[in-house]
């Protein structure tokens, strides 16, 4: 009976960590792609874009595009004196455009500009 519980136990907690999201502060860029240094701030907010609610956007070249992947409020509180619908801040990107959207696949906020 020891051994089932055990076993029991050791398949959960298999569970639960297969089911943990890995964050993109987690993640490493790519050696093999290019890295972005881009705008990032409140899609809505700060760069005029149409929608309703706050969504994350990144700027590249003066273009605004709404992005996949993480979340505005996966980077703190959007609306604190420093938070994406309060300033823009400077990111490091890699991703790609499909459709006017930016599928990201690294994202490493940096400094406010």
């Amino acid at each position: 009976m020891k051994y089932v519980f055990c076993f029991a136990f050791f398949l959960l907690f298999s569970f639960i960590l297969m089911g943990q999201k890995v964050s993109m502060a987690e993640k490493q860029p790519d050696p093999t792609k290019k890295l972005l240094t881009v705008e990032a701030s409140c899609g809505q907010c700060q760069f005029g874009m149409p929608g309703k609610g706050c969504n994350l956007a990144i700027r590249i070249d003066g273009q605004a595009h709404f992005i996949k992947g993480t979340d505005i409020d996966d980077h703190g509180d959007a609306h604190a004196d420093d938070g994406f619908c309060e300033a823009i801040r400077m990111a490091e990107v890699q991703g790609e455009l499909v459709n006017d959207t930016f599928n990201i696949s690294y994202f490493k906020l940096g400094k406010l500009k």
